[in-house]
């Protein structure tokens, strides 16, 4: 079987909310969980482009509120493929608000492990990532580097997913 893959840009999602009265907390800013919801249906959309099947996401490993988002704010995710393995790959999702100059702050970054599914919803073998820039290689290494480290909790016990 020949392998294939896709590249970086080929799976890559920018999404856009903007922020209603519903989506606000009790401090006026936007829910940590539905901003959560967010970055899981773009790194779900990001995986099923890649892998054109049917995907779970496997682990949150790393989601950081670096500030809020406030009410009528324009909220931008933009998701891509970092890392490939064999049925699970790792997406990272960056979370701006976008000003009305167009100018974005960054308010949030996540790194998901997705799973792709065969038809029995069994872990299945996933496309390549064609590597074409050199921040595809930048962020292959740094995601490379925390597979490795997800590598040595699941040997020390700690598994996301089985």
């Amino acid at each position: 079987m020949e392998e294939y893959g896709k590249t970086v840009s080929q799976s890559k999602i920018e999404t856009v909310h903007l922020v209603h009265p519903s989506d606000m907390n009790a401090v006026g800013r936007l829910y940590g969980g539905t901003l959560m919801s967010w970055i899981d249906d773009v790194a779900v959309l990001v995986a099923k482009r890649h892998t054109e099947m049917n995907v779970i996401t496997a682990s949150v490993d790393n989601l950081k509120f670096l500030r809020g988002a406030g009410m009528k704010d324009m909220v931008v995710l933009v998701g891509k493929v970092t890392h490939v393995g064999n049925t699970s790959m790792e997406v990272k999702v960056d979370t701006f608000v976008e000003h009305t100059d167009g100018s974005r702050e960054l308010v949030n970054r996540a790194f998901l492990t997705m799973v792709g599914l065969d038809e029995n919803n069994k872990p299945s073998r996933i496309p390549r990532l064609i590597l074409e820039t050199e921040e595809d290689k930048t962020e292959w290494e740094r995601a490379n580097t925390r597979w490795q480290v997800r590598k040595a909790q699941r040997e020390e016990g700690f598994h996301f997913y089985s």
